[in-house]
């Protein structure tokens, strides 16, 4: 065993390995999707084939604890998670965060999970930018106890060296697929993926503005943006908030 996978076991605890992983490794998706495009379902894809994840979990996020209010509402965005992710094997929906009260902090459904599903191996699915916030989540030094975290990278964006996140880096980074599956959690890869300039916020604005998204996401979640009217045009008489 290599001495940066002793330093990784001791900050996750030994319970991290498994001999025999129960399936393949359960990614897991988490977002506020609102609303859900392209950019979100191809990373999710590269990463289900690339890693060779048994299934890939998308969880809209209930309460975001990092940001303000989302612009539609729980029903509706779970209603565009799963309108997009339709029919495609090996995705599937998680809601729990929807349903749960109080701020939806990841820690607390990874703990659920591992509860659900005590020898299989997790991968928190993160963007780069995300991890390099990870310092600010809510007992985030936990997260590795309870599950792998899977880095979604882009060009432009570089992995820490120094500080905590670069320390955990070189005590629990792999280059490993097999890591992942070998492993119930306590490892950090780093994954290349398409880079899609499609963001959320400026689907919502260009809704907002009149304009199409089609081509931004699947025809399902754009009928739903239509029906629902959830991105209104913002009047420019109106009192700034």
């Amino acid at each position: 065993m290599a001495i940066g996978d002793q330093r990784c076991l001791a900050i996750v605890g030994e319970s991290a390995s498994v001999t025999e992983p129960a399936t393949s490794p359960l990614g897991i998706f988490g977002g506020t999707f609102d609303p859900i495009h392209y950019g979100h379902l191809r990373t999710a894809f590269e990463m289900l084939q690339s890693l060779r994840f048994g299934e890939v979990s998308f969880m809209p996020c209930g309460d975001p604890p990092h940001r303000g209010a989302t612009f539609a509402d729980a029903e509706l965005r779970l209603a565009m998670v799963r309108a997009a992710t339709d029919g495609q094997l090996g995705f599937t929906v998680d809601d729990r965060e929807l349903l749960r009260e109080g701020p939806s902090y990841s820690v607390d459904s990874l703990s659920a999970l591992r509860r659900e599903f005590p020898a299989r191996s997790i991968a928190l699915m993160i963007g780069m930018d995300a991890f390099l916030g990870l310092p600010k989540w809510h007992k985030w030094r936990e997260i590795l106890q309870l599950a792998h975290i899977v880095v979604a990278h882009r060009p432009g964006w570089r992995a820490p060296d120094l500080g905590p996140l670069g320390d955990m880096l070189a005590d629990c980074g792999t280059h490993r697929i097999d890591d992942l599956h070998g492993n119930r959690s306590g490892h950090i890869f780093v994954h290349d993926v398409t880079q899609l300039e499609i963001s959320s916020t400026e689907i919502r604005e260009l809704v907002a503005a009149g304009r199409d998204p089609r081509f931004l996401m699947p025809d399902a979640v754009c009928r739903i943006i239509e029906d629902s009217g959830c991105y209104p045009a913002v009047s420019s008489s109106a009192e700034p908030v």
